[in-house]
């Protein structure tokens, strides 16, 4: 027998990530006949160095003696880095002889016990090839990982938990004094497309003169957001994650023109004072989407349509004239003779600017600059646009300004798609989660997972797996505060990805993608499981506008468009309600936000898992939580299958038993709250596509 699994408890303490100089005790059971057991490891993140340590036995297990447990305690590096380990062992085996089939040959055979994927407790299996960890590698077979962070690693309060609702500026609502006149004098330009009707679908084909340029706007500002906080806070909300505000070309505003102002089209500087102050008023607080690898090419910095005052950079380079911005971007000429300049991924509307030019970073971090700036207007933190695109001292740089600026509290999330705890670009492993560069990430691992098990891609088990191994690799610290999204600005709508859509790259044909009349019911139900499972789980769940009320939308720019106000009704309506009802639960009960987890049972279809406090009554992070904060206990059951499933659940002192049954008399519970359970046994019945809470007061 041989084994290891990082995720229970006598085979690797402490659970997870750790910080540096950490000791972590491991374990490796194997067999009596097996020699020279070894502990390999390599450590690093830019560069990484491999080290060999033996294991020393401990016990022998069974009733026979034939396996022996070996342990090793590693003392944690000094700075933070990831570690990758496995084991290494030999054995000897006994083989025919190839003279004499009689005669057995004895030879020395090494081997290895390596990570397997998706199963649930991180356990391993034999090999015959160690594993590969190198950036540029392939790396399979996996490696077991410890990542190390910054021991003083530390993210707001205020974040850990918090519900988010992520709004597209243009498309979430007029304000009360809107005309088609004034959003046409706010900015016009020659390439914009102006929507009067605030229930005309978004723009496809642009100007017949310029083609597509995502340049259609319908009018949202942000005193229509303004005028619709109390709508917003009666979600829950406690941040708000705004798009690109700043003043752009774009109605997407990912190229950005000016730094410091807030695009006209939104009001100006005022109606964000205005905006922000509301926002304080309802304690609301304010992320901005910060694009600093590239800008627009129509901007002050390039300035490559003389629409602003000044000499850009492109004019620069052209004639010679001196210019701040110049040193900013990269310029060539071509075989042909022409101008050309990176740009990001070959959009020459997106001009790539050089990170690394301190010109630049002083503009970006400096007094009164841009980070300076907005964090002394009331802004509680960035997101950063393609953070894989940016180098790690950029980030951490920008870190640093804006923890200075708000004396720890301001807050910077990531844009990154894969698992940020190893993540590589660029020939190597990314300083993202060891506390020196961003506080938390977008949760895109979570919303893939999410949807993968409620399409019924992977089972209960499989999604459990997968989970449990973010949260074994991210700190705590982070984990709690990932913006954990099911919907974005960037990916089909939730509600839309609910009938599996067949992908097709034509806008045309992406247009008519919507929810089937026949498969709308279904959908509502999954998105009732997905939001529950966002609301419960750990992390910062965060809501993209309109996902209440199930908009429908595929791709960008689809699943941007206005949000239906005046349309609520029906089915959309009692999503609405959902909503606001489980949101109501995470409120009222602080376990939601910043209390222990842990999976209870799964099965094929079925998870159940709960949130909890310790015995007294303290949290994850050794904070005492108040009655008045809410139950101790809240327990999940989401059954995704057209099966229903009983259950029982048994509490016993500060434990939680789960236990599946085959059958039961008690009836079907769907989507309800069970209030005011103190002990069990207590026995369900979850209903076929459905929920069931039980909160333990």
């Amino acid at each position: 027998m041989f084994f290891h699994a990082s995720r229970i408890d006598e085979y690797r303490s402490p659970f997870g990530a750790q910080p540096t100089d950490a000791e972590v005790t491991i374990r490796f059971d194997a067999d009596k006949d097996s020699n020279d057991v070894t502990f390999c490891y390599s450590y690093g993140l830019y560069g990484f160095s491999y080290h060999e340590e033996p294991m020393y036995k401990i016990e022998c297990l069974g009733q026979d003696e034939d396996t022996i447990r070996y342990e090793t305690r590693l003392m944690l590096p000094h700075e933070p880095c990831l570690v990758f380990y496995w084991f290494r062992f030999r054995n000897v085996v006994k083989v025919e002889s190839e003279e004499d089939s009689d005669v057995k040959d004895e030879i020395v055979q090494t081997r290895y016990y390596v990570m397997e994927g998706d199963t649930e407790d991180a356990s391993g299996k034999l090999y015959h090839e160690p594993p590969r960890v190198g950036a540029d590698e392939d790396k399979y077979p996996y490696a077991w990982q410890i990542t190390v962070y910054a021991r003083d690693f530390k993210t707001p309060d205020h974040m850990k938990g918090a519900l988010i609702y992520q709004i597209f500026p243009d498309r979430f609502a007029r304000d009360s004094e809107f005309t088609f006149e004034r959003m046409i004098s706010a900015s016009s330009r020659e390439e914009r497309v102006y929507h009067e009707d605030w229930n005309e679908d978004v723009d496809i084909k642009g100007k017949p003169s310029t083609g597509y340029l995502a340049c259609d706007f319908f009018g949202g500002s942000l005193k229509g957001i303004e005028e619709h906080l109390d709508y917003i806070k009666s979600l829950g909300i406690d941040i708000i994650y705004l798009n690109p505000i700043f003043e752009a070309r774009s109605s997407h505003r990912y190229d950005t023109a000016d730094y410091h102002t807030v695009d006209p089209m939104l009001g100006g500087n005022a109606a964000f004072e205005s905006f922000k102050n509301a926002c304080s008023s309802k304690g609301i607080r304010l992320i901005l989407d910060g694009v600093f690898s590239h800008t627009g090419a129509d901007s002050k910095y390039f300035n490559k349509f003389n629409r602003y005052e000044g000499v850009g950079a492109y004019e620069s380079y052209e004639t010679g004239k001196e210019s701040p911005y110049r040193s900013w971007y990269n310029f060539y000429k071509n075989e042909d003779g022409y101008t050309v300049y990176d740009s990001w991924w070959g959009f020459p509307d997106l001009p790539n600017v050089d990170e690394n030019n301190l010109s630049y970073r002083k503009f970006i971090f400096g007094d009164d600059g841009v980070v300076d700036t907005w964090m002394r207007r009331g802004a509680s933190g960035l997101r950063l646009d393609v953070s894989d695109e940016l180098p790690d001292s950029f980030i951490r740089q920008m870190r640093s300004v804006i923890k200075a600026k708000t004396g720890g509290e301001g807050m910077l999330v990531g844009e990154v798609w894969e698992d940020a705890s190893n993540k590589c670009s660029y020939g190597s492993y990314r300083d993202f989660m060891l506390g020196n560069t961003h506080d938390s990430v977008m949760g895109y691992t979570f919303r893939t997972t999410v949807l993968e098990y409620l399409q019924g891609y992977i089972s209960a088990k499989v999604f459990n797996a997968r989970m449990e191994g973010f949260r074994e690799r991210y700190p705590a610290e982070s984990y709690y505060c990932i913006m954990n999204l099911l919907s974005s600005h960037d990916v089909p709508r939730v509600y839309t990805m609910m009938s599996k859509p067949q992908d097709t790259d034509n806008k045309e044909d992406q247009q008519r993608i919507c929810v089937p009349l026949e498969e709308a019911s279904r959908c509502a139900d999954l998105c009732k499981l997905g939001y529950a499972i966002q609301m419960i789980y750990p992390g910062a769940p965060c809501v993209y506008y309109g996902d209440e009320v199930l908009m429908d939308g595929y791709k960008d720019p689809f699943n941007r468009r206005p949000y239906p106000w005046g349309n609520v009704t029906g089915e959309s309506e009692e999503h609405l309600a959902f909503v606001r009802k489980i949101s109501e639960l995470r409120v009222k009960n602080q376990v939601l936000r910043t209390g222990f987890y842990k999976t209870l049972l799964t099965t094929e279809d079925a998870i159940v898992f709960e949130r909890y406090l310790d015995n007294e009554n303290r949290d994850f992070f050794g904070s005492s939580v108040m009655p008045s904060q809410g139950a101790r206990r809240v327990v999940l059951i989401v059954n995704r299958s057209r099966e229903g499933i009983y259950l029982s659940l048994d509490e016993q002192g500060n434990d939680l038993k789960c236990t599946q049954l085959k059958d039961s008399s008690v009836g079907y519970s769907s989507e309800h709250i069970i209030n005011g359970i103190s002990f069990g046994p207590m026995q369900v019945g979850v209903a076929s596509g459905s929920l069931l809470f039980v909160v333990y007061n």
